[in-house]
């Protein structure tokens, strides 16, 4: 099959690009827009590249012209929460704009389209009863949020107005970051692998943990699956977990012997409090389940960070040396 992955620079862009360069079936190709120096596979994996911003139509429109993908699969946003909360405008215009513009181009220049995977999120559920269902009223409390329901409206619409093939994919939080300290998980255990006084924001909120590995399966659970076309799924593990628990957890992990400060991160305007997720429908429509319980995701995550950590430090005392 012919796909195009947006997003893959990201993280779990990346590793689902991996995973699609493992199954060696596929003609791949990757959207990007054009930033110095950040480049995915490469050619020696045979994945090609074409650059383009998905905030431009045209540009969008030409880069489909091209390609012409038989898939899509879209995972390109601006996601931190936190940082839509100041730059609301180039998130909406990136995440609902770009996803309009990429989904339109597939409509009208691929004649024989087959499949386009949306990457929405669990934050789209906001507070409210848990556990999170497909069926659960969306209730988006940040403009990242906001801006992902509307792009899942509006690519549903074009599902009922012409059968456009799309599915929306809801995963629950994920970790397993490889470069990206900015998230509660990865931004935990560095501080502590590094053996700095820990510095988290509130301890409360309960958060249902997806390893990436889960996360970037889903997409391949439903990539050219006819049961997953029309359709809305949440992935997650249905286990949620407090932060201070958490952080105990990482704490014996890791080994940390020093001290956790609590609320010296400013808080959110609004966060949502409780966030875990009911994936039966996944389960028992796709096939697909968590295959990582927690325990073991976060030991994976702990044992890359360690590497390499202590590489770079070891790389630093050579370079002083010499």
């Amino acid at each position: 099959m012919r796909i195009l992955v947006t997003g893959a620079t990201g993280f779990v862009g990346s590793r689902l690009t991996e995973k699609l360069v493992e199954q060696k079936d596929h003609d791949l190709y990757t959207l990007q827009r054009y930033v110095t120096g950040r480049y995915v596979l490469g050619a020696e994996h045979g994945v090609k590249t074409v650059f383009c911003d998905l905030r431009d139509h045209f540009a969008v429109r030409a880069a489909i012209r091209e390609v012409q993908p038989e898939a899509v699969i879209h995972l390109a946003a601006i996601s931190p929460v936190s940082y839509s909360y100041d730059h609301p405008n180039e998130v909406i215009d990136t995440n609902l704009i770009g996803t309009v513009n990429l989904a339109e181009s597939c409509l009208r220049e691929v004649p024989h389209f087959k499949h386009f995977l949306f990457a929405s999120t669990s934050e789209t559920y906001g507070n409210g009863p848990v556990p999170k269902l497909e069926e659960t009223p969306q209730a988006p409390n940040s403009p990242y949020s906001v801006s992902k329901q509307a792009a899942e409206k509006y690519i549903l619409y074009m599902w009922d107005a012409y059968k456009f093939p799309v599915t929306v994919l809801r995963p629950f939080n994920t970790y397993g970051r490889r470069d990206n300290t900015h998230f509660l998980v990865e931004r935990m255990l560095v501080q502590m692998l590094r053996g700095d006084t820990v510095k988290l924001g509130d301890p409360t909120p309960e958060r249902d943990l997806l390893y990436v590995d889960d996360h970037a399966d889903a997409y391949l659970t439903c990539l050219g699956n006819p049961k997953a076309i029309g359709g809305a799924f949440n992935f997650a593990t249905g286990e949620k977990i407090t932060v201070k628990a958490l952080a105990e957890k990482m704490k014996e992990m890791t080994g940390f012997r020093g001290q956790i400060l609590w609320d010296t991160i400013p808080r959110r305007p609004l966060d949502i409090q409780i966030l875990y997720g009911d994936a039966s429908k996944a389960k028992s429509v796709l096939g697909w389940q968590p295959k990582f319980s927690l325990e073991e995701g976060l030991r994976r995550t702990i044992d890359f960070w360690r590497k390499k950590i202590t590489g770079a430090d070891n790389a630093r005392a050579a370079q002083t040396a010499n």
